[in-house]
């Protein structure tokens, strides 16, 4: 959509009607050739997901011309659009005193360094123990999206990946972060170790993915026999930041953001990540390393870590990195390979 698109003519700021909810009217001031009614709305209010415009068409909360209308309407020139808009949903969630590593604050978003085995929301409104809780329980001051299971949460990682994460602190901030992300304007770099050593130094990883037919919540680089109406593209650049003699830690650049992606595209060229054995990885202890020492695992999740963010912020408009530190075990698998493994 063009810059000139993006914010129609407001005729009024924003209405309080009591109770949060809102009015807005704007005039169409350009023609709008097979543009949907729901479809424009979405695109200028991105805080406002098009399932909850597409209610409020149903409702006559959302009119046209003073007249009720339907999603599919046409939109033209001079039509006058008016919105009432309610009140978000209340947060479903609820507080759990959960450590929070928070690397970044102000008054409109934060950011944290997520734990590994944290999942970020709960499925159902009496569940504990998500990052989402821990949130609740930290402000008061969240936005709520399009999911009250999901307060102040943009953008998610695994349970098992640890970095850096983005959370909104008002709705605004919310669909101007998550715009961000729709329009790939963000980037984000991670940090993993790899089983064996790639042959390149750099490559990048053009290959789509789909479900695993028959093991659910995998996915998988499908063969030829797989629908491609499934398939969604994804791409990873990565490049060789060490190499030892049977691993390799490697720096990615998601192009897309596919679930799994990076530890299906490791995967798919051979090189999985360690600890990743939902993905042909292995668990690796300090006796697997060094050939002796503690037997047990220094990895049962994937060392894989989200290491650094860059966007603008969503109020200021400025540039913003943030880093998050690796955890305490990444730390020491770097450095029993260093040592023990330099090549």
């Amino acid at each position: 959509m063009a810059d000139a698109e993006r914010e129609p003519e407001i005729l009024n700021r924003p209405v309080p009607l009591g109770g949060d909810t809102e009015e807005i009217t704007f005039r169409i001031k350009r023609r709008l050739p097979g543009r949907r009614l729901d479809k424009y709305l979405h695109g200028r209010f991105p805080r406002l997901s098009r399932t909850l415009i597409q209610r409020l068409i149903k409702q006559g909360e959302i009119t046209v011309n003073g007249k009720s209308t339907k999603a599919s309407y046409e939109l033209a020139t001079d039509d006058l659009v008016r919105l009432i808009i309610p009140p978000p949903e209340p947060l479903d969630v609820q507080p759990d005193d959960i450590p929070l590593d928070i690397v970044y604050e102000d008054d409109f978003m934060l950011a944290l360094n997520k734990q590994t085995g944290v999942i970020c929301h709960p499925a159902r409104s009496s569940q504990t123990g998500t990052l989402a809780n821990g949130l609740v329980h930290y402000s008061n001051h969240l936005s709520h999206g399009d999911d009250p299971f999901r307060p102040g949460i943009v953008h998610r990682l695994d349970k098992n990946t640890t970095g850096i994460m983005l959370v909104a602190k008002n709705d605004e901030a919310h669909w101007r972060l998550s715009l961000q992300f729709e329009q790939r304007t963000i980037t984000k770099i991670y940090m993993a170790v790899v089983e064996g050593t790639p042959s390149l130094d750099g490559d990048v990883i053009d290959a789509p993915i789909g479900s695993h037919p028959m093991v659910k919540d995998r996915y998988m680089v499908p063969g030829m026999r797989h629908r491609p109406e499934l398939l969604k593209k994804a791409v990873t650049r990565y490049e060789i930041v060490e190499r030892y003699r049977r691993h390799a830690l490697v720096r990615m650049f998601p192009k897309t953001g596919r679930t799994h992606q990076l530890r299906v595209h490791m995967s798919y060229i051979g090189h999985p990540i360690v600890g990743d054995t939902f993905y042909g990885g292995h668990h690796l202890s300090e006796h697997d390393i060094t050939g002796e020492g503690d037997e047990s695992s220094l990895f049962v999740h994937q060392a894989l870590h989200a290491r650094r963010i860059t966007f603008r912020h969503p109020i200021k408009e400025t540039e913003m990195t943030l880093e998050a530190p690796f955890p305490p075990s990444f730390e020491r698998l770097l450095a029993l390979l260093r040592t023990r493994q330099k090549t």
